[in-house]
Order: structure tokens, then sequence, then C-alpha cells
């Protein structure tokens, strides 16, 4: 069987991508990470994809003339490695259509909250700032909107009268790094199907 091809984009500490990897690792996720691409050459991720033996696109933004100039480089590189899913976990950049039109359902996106509640930066602190008592973690589709694409699957997260900033957002990566190798191996094995703005789950499968 072809593999199944993926390339990781993000920004920081790279948790996420680590889970990725550990399922790889693991046996219980049966994709190839064909690319690491950071905007922060000097992000902890890339560490992290080093020993772990994926290959690494870090740059600068204000290298790059426009977002538009860096974004398409990113997509030949993408296109060179037949990538078949790209997701972004924890990549803290606006993307344009560049990227967006071209691989419109192969990119999702992982968010700390209950989408469409808390887009955007600061996601854990604007659930305590609303006193809300549950919130979550979100895997979506990425449209070009801020965290507006069709979602994937949501995991709800009780939030404690004495959570910090810092407590929430542990529970919450908790959370992120099952969720998200899990809503990764579903779409390898063929069982989300993305129609128009909704998102389906088959049980069986669809064969891939």
């Amino acid at each position: 069987m072809k593999p199944f091809r993926i390339a990781v984009f993000a920004s920081g500490t790279g948790s996420n991508f680590q889970a990725i990897a550990d399922a790889v690792q693991a046996g219980k996720l049966d994709v190839r990470i064909e690319l690491l691409v950071c905007d922060r050459p000097k992000a902890l991720v890339v560490e992290r994809a080093e020993r772990a033996g994926v290959p690494v696109f870090a740059f600068r933004p204000k290298e790059y003339a426009s977002r538009e100039q860096y974004e398409a480089e990113i997509l030949q590189r993408l296109r060179e490695r037949e990538i078949d899913l790209v997701v972004m976990a924890g990549y803290m950049r606006l993307i344009t259509p560049v990227l967006v039109e071209p691989l419109y359902g192969r990119m999702i996106n992982i968010h700390p909250s209950l989408l469409p509640s808390f887009p955007g930066l600061h996601a854990v602190r604007q659930a305590l700032e609303h006193g809300v008592k549950v919130t979550g973690v979100t895997v979506h589709y990425v449209d070009g909107g801020m965290d507006t694409g069709p979602i994937i699957a949501q995991r709800a997260v009780a939030v404690e009268p004495e959570d910090t900033e810092e407590t929430l957002s542990a529970k919450i990566h908790t959370v992120e790094h099952e969720l998200l190798p899990s809503v990764i191996r579903w779409i390898r094995e063929g069982r989300v199907r993305l129609e128009g703005k909704t998102t389906t789950y088959v049980k069986d499968g669809m064969g891939q």
C-alpha cells in the first residue's frame, strides 16, 4: 500500500508533533511524517523533528517579500513530497489562498477550544475570562478563515474553579495529544467525509 504522507506545521514547542511521532513509532498510526514546516528556526519543535529523523523546512518570514511568496515555496515542497495531509499543530501564522485553495480538504488544524467559541489567539485565557464551565479541543478542516473550517471532532474539558491558564492548558494538551493522532488515523482510514461545510464519520471506513 502506498504510504500516507503527512506534513506537520508548527511554531513552538511541538508537543502535538511529538504526540504524532510517538503514535507512529508505537505502530498506532500508519502514516509517514515527511516534513515539518516551521516559521521559527530555533523553536523546540525543530529539535523534536530532527531527533525523529523528519526533514525540516524552517524559514524566517521576514526574509520573504510577502506571505504569498513563502507559502508558494512551502506548497512546492509539499508537492515534491506528495503530501496527502497537512496537519496544523500550533502553527501561529494566518495562511492565504496560496495554500488553502490547493489543499482544501487535505489540511486540518487543532484548536484549544470548543469552536465556534473562542477562536484565534489565547483561547484558554478567553475561556477563563468568560467563566465557562466547559471548554475543550477541536480538530477542523482549514478553510482560510480564523478557525472557521468544517469541524471533524471535538472533546470537552471541564473548567474547575481553581484552574489557571497554566493548569487548564495542561489538561487541554493532554486531550489534544490523544485526539489529533486519532483524527489523522480516521482520515488515513477513509473514515471522514467532507461535504460542503459539514463532515461525517464513517464507522467502517471507505477503504483507501
